[in-house]
């Protein structure tokens, strides 16, 4: 999987950026109206993830997946802990059997590459990073929420400048090439469902590009055992 970061060089960032030019946060029911089904399924969707949280013994910490990632994955000794379910592709069918739900979901939905339960621990700082290339965008949906001290939702994403904070079953669409950082403010682990999705409407030479780039990554995942 770090090879999506080795092959999005930054000549490739470059080319997405000089030609792509939209905001932090978009529609969703324009770029991704298939998101309605995973928000009305959202508290299915909860009690699959607080199961496999409940009896998979170990779930990986995101940088023992990708080491590359240690940077914002390993900084301060609390856990950002990352169950995969498909990767660019390639479906990990014994983790997609735990979460019935959300695999029925996920085949009926082929603009999602990627699904992966993320669970955050109580105050876990990810810090500020951006995403390797502007060819997919992030669908995060929000399935247990710790709140803060205020009683507002304690997960916080700080996208481009802007706070976000998403509640249970709430949702976002967005560009994680913007700079952006999370913090668990809660007293309890965030619970969420992160999807990577084809981004629509590109021209048909980043289409084939993007195509390229992720079916890579998901052979290189494949070959490491991951799906």
């Amino acid at each position: 999987m770090d090879s999506l970061y080795e092959l999005s060089s930054r000549a490739i960032r470059r080319i997405y950026d000089s030609r792509i030019d939209t905001p932090p946060v978009l529609d969703i029911d324009s770029c991704f109206p298939a998101a309605r089904r995973f928000e009305s399924a959202w508290p299915q969707l909860r009690e699959e993830a607080l199961a496999v949280w409940r009896s998979v013994p170990s779930i990986p910490r995101f940088h023992e997946i990708m080491p590359t990632q240690a940077e914002i994955s390993a900084t301060d000794g609390k856990d950002w802990r990352m169950f995969l379910l498909k990767v660019y592709g390639q479906e990990i069918r014994t983790h997609l059997l735990q979460c019935p739900t959300l695999g029925e979901l996920l085949a009926a939905t082929p603009q999602a590459l990627s699904a992966t339960l993320s669970f955050l621990a109580p105050h876990k700082h990810i810090p500020q990073h951006r995403g390797p290339f502007r060819g997919i965008l992030r669908y995060q949906l929000n399935l247990d929420v710790p709140p803060d001290d205020e009683g507002r939702p304690g997960a916080v994403l700080w996208l481009a400048g802007q706070e976000h904070r998403l509640g249970d079953g709430q949702s976002l669409l967005w560009d994680d090439t913007y700079p952006h950082e999370v913090w668990n403010r809660g007293e309890r682990t965030r619970i969420a469902l992160l999807l990577d999705v084809h981004r629509p409407e590109m021209p048909l030479d980043l289409r084939l590009l993007s195509r390229t780039i992720t079916t890579g990554v998901g052979m290189v995942a494949r070959l490491r055992g991951f799906a």
